[in-house]
């Protein structure tokens, strides 16, 4: 049972602290919510094995795909960690494929709304030409036309000797033309007005049909990142490189030097092994029970306590009645609740919660539950 469960129980005033050498975070449900993706795409493992995606969703969270993978598919257990890479490759270009559906279908039906429009607007001037009795288009002055003036044309015909133009007589006389004007027929110059921008953005999308499977970042993150400086923080993930650094440049999240990820050939075990956040104090320079370990997933609690390190979950990607026996020593909603301040005095980390009744109450509805099992598309590209 945690010692500060703010999930579960709460007072008028809620304070809790802790002091640490460095901070090691999980990624996906600590940092970023791309749960939706992630299960979309483990729910279609599942269907091309004849599995229950829910049962399959169940067991794979928090664990590296390399041994989900293995586990699932019994002919890949005797391939390498470099023979299994392509596998693990494609199956994490399955899920950001999946977060980035809904904005690329947006953009699609954007597109083709402008194309709309903009055949719309050409077939209402075909029909004004007919009304007006006109067989051309409507001209404008191209760039060509406006770097022609009066008085280049008049300065090239007295290089050729020609006499200026004139005007007709006018009762019998002719009248030289002004120099400053231009007698001559610009439109032989004009563009055609067919590439006019057309701007949808404003226009609302029907999206009715679709899944929001968008990678997002997860409360309190943005500021508690900015707040550690460099070298106290590192982040220790189930994720290989594809997802984890897809991942974190889809919510402008910069991956820290030490990025430990599940294809590093340093580590021996995943989760919820402790070896990850071991590895990850190991680089930042820190023992690792002189850190903090901040985790969603019940695998990654577990290897958070086994390291040994001051442990810290939240409730953003499982209720708390799944996580509170995991061993963390808080539970809270949200890292909405969790700041940090740098000691003058050694550079250690205070983490601390100081907050209301009504500021936890407002970070337990924030907090992202469990998904139900997703409804899964028939076009689902299928991971190998």
């Amino acid at each position: 049972m945690s010692q500060f469960n703010l999930c579960q129980s709460l007072n008028e005033h809620n304070q809790a602290e802790l002091v640490v050498d460095a901070i090691l975070f999980d990624m996906d449900g600590t940092l970023v919510d791309s749960i939706a993706a992630v299960e979309s795409a483990w729910g279609a493992v599942a269907q091309a094995l004849n599995r229950d995606p829910q049962e399959v969703i169940d067991a794979t969270h928090g664990r590296r795909a390399i041994d989900n993978l293995k586990d699932l598919k019994p002919h890949l257990r005797r391939m390498s960690n470099v023979e299994m890479e392509p596998h693990v490759e494609a199956f994490e270009t399955e899920i950001l494929r999946q977060a980035d559906h809904f904005q690329n279908e947006v953009r699609s039906r954007r597109s083709s709304m402008a194309s709309s429009k903009r055949q719309s607007r050409e077939t209402s001037r075909k029909n004004s030409m007919i009304i007006n009795g006109t067989d051309h288009k409507p001209r404008r002055k191209s760039s060509l036309a406006q770097s022609i003036t009066a008085d280049g044309v008049s300065s090239r015909m007295a290089s050729l000797g020609l006499k200026p133009l004139t005007q007709a007589p006018v009762n019998g006389q002719g009248v030289q033309e002004d120099p400053n004007s231009s007698n001559i027929d610009e439109d032989v110059f004009d563009d055609d007005d067919d590439d006019d921008e057309i701007n949808t953005d404003d226009e609302v999308v029907d999206v009715s049909d679709l899944t929001d499977k968008s990678v997002k970042i997860l409360p309190g993150v943005r500021k508690l990142i900015d707040s550690l400086p460099e070298g106290r923080y590192a982040v220790a993930t189930s994720g290989a490189k594809t997802y984890c650094y897809g991942a974190l440049k889809r919510v402008g999240i910069t991956p820290p030097k030490v990025t430990i990820t599940a294809d590093d050939p340093r580590l021996k075990n995943g989760k919820p092994f402790p070896d990850p956040f071991i590895l990850a104090a190991e680089c930042l320079g820190f023992q690792t029970e002189n850190c903090l370990v901040i985790e969603d997933s019940p695998s990654g609690i577990k290897a958070g306590v086994a390291s040994g390190a001051k442990t810290i979950a939240v409730c953003t990607s499982h209720p708390h009645e799944k996580i509170s026996d995991c061993g963390a020593h808080w539970l809270v909603p949200t890292l909405e609740l969790v700041k940090v301040e740098v000691r003058d005095s050694d550079g250690k980390l205070r983490i601390y919660v100081d907050a209301d009744k009504d500021e936890v109450l407002k970070a337990r509805r924030d907090a992202v539950r469990s998904s139900a099992p997703p409804k899964l598309s028939s076009t689902v590209t299928q991971a190998s």
